[in-house]
């Protein structure tokens, strides 16, 4: 879920890495640019709250506008859009096109806000109407999404948030750990003309193609991803059993594969170990590198560690060199 606010994010052109948001919830503050990079981790944190949030409402809601609404509230809370009505429609125009360009400039100006509320019910309706093919209509469900805009700011990470959240909805996912981000990332300038064309000219087909093909293409990369992390685990616990030699293995390895960078003190405190028991496992594991130390513990600042197997498949961290 990180990984994905990290790119859902990036494309409405944050700056953080998924090894910046972890160092930072770890108690590393960046180094450089400190009050831009900060405001670009939080906004990464809220659309995992915003994500959170919506799962919660979703126990007792069907996916609907007010889930999104609250979502959306969460998502702008204290970043750069809070001003601008979080959780509430727009009751004034947008547009969307270069940055400070007037709307006669504009590459696409969606429906008039006097015309948002049935809009978004009629929106709202198709998402539970019985559609012939799921996938479709999830990608016509996006489309008309970002077509309409209903908010004045954070309407592309919400759309995109709604992808997983339709999955699971339907019933084709188990949870919303559905990640589609890092596809249309790589791919933003046909991504935003695929949509476009869609309001100039029709092409759905063309539209609706490239989405599925992001489907496909990123559901391959999640489970080769996964697939790589269970192994991961398997050599990893079996590595720490014969380092430590403790029944409390288990703990600590499902411990760092929640949490791939952590202070010490977090796993001494947190991960159901006895604490005397932890300190002596995390020795034993830091004195035969299991970790890189990304911060020595100086006086009363804690050591920050990080597992670089797991960051490696989950973001690639070497090439990145995110840590």
């Amino acid at each position: 879920m990180t990984q994905e606010a990290v790119l859902t994010s990036r494309i409405e052109g944050t700056q953080a890495t998924m090894g910046a948001v972890l160092e930072f919830e770890a108690g590393i503050k960046p180094k450089d640019r400190v009050a831009e990079r900060t405001a670009d981790i939080q906004e990464v944190l809220n659309y995992r709250k915003a994500m959170h949030r919506a799962v919660e409402l979703m126990d007792d809601l069907p996916l609907c506008q007010r889930v999104l609404k609250e979502a959306h509230s969460v998502l702008m809370e204290g970043v750069r859009g809070k001003s601008k009505s979080p959780g509430e429609y727009r009751k004034v125009p947008n547009w969307i096109g270069s940055y400070g360009c007037s709307i006669e400039e504009a590459k696409y100006v969606p429906i008039s806000a006097d015309k948002l509320p049935e809009a978004m019910g009629r929106w709202e309706q198709f998402i539970h109407a019985d559609y012939q093919d799921r996938l479709v209509q999830l990608a016509i469900l996006h489309a008309e999404f970002e077509a309409l805009h209903p908010f004045l700011d954070g309407n592309g990470r919400l759309g995109r948030m709604f992808v997983p959240l339709y999955l699971c909805s339907i019933n084709l996912l188990q949870r919303p750990m559905f990640y589609i981000s890092a596809y249309l990332e790589a791919r933003r300038d046909e991504y935003y003309e695929r949509l476009l064309a869609v309001s100039r000219v029709g092409d759905w087909t063309g539209w609706c193609q490239f989405f599925l093909e992001a489907l496909q293409s990123q559901a391959e990369e999640n489970l080769r991803k996964a697939k790589a992390i269970l192994v991961l685990y398997e050599q990893s616990l079996d590595r720490a059993l014969e380092l430590i030699r403790s029944q409390h293995a288990k703990k600590a390895m499902d411990f760092i594969f929640s949490r791939p960078i952590f202070s010490s003190s977090s796993f001494n405190n947190e991960s159901g170990i006895p604490k005397a028991t932890a300190i002596r496992i995390l020795k034993v594991l830091r004195d035969n590198d299991f970790f890189m130390i990304l911060e020595e513990q100086v006086g009363s600042k804690l050591a920050v560690l990080g597992y670089q197997a797991l960051l490696i498949i989950t973001e690639g961290m070497e090439e990145r060199g995110a840590v």
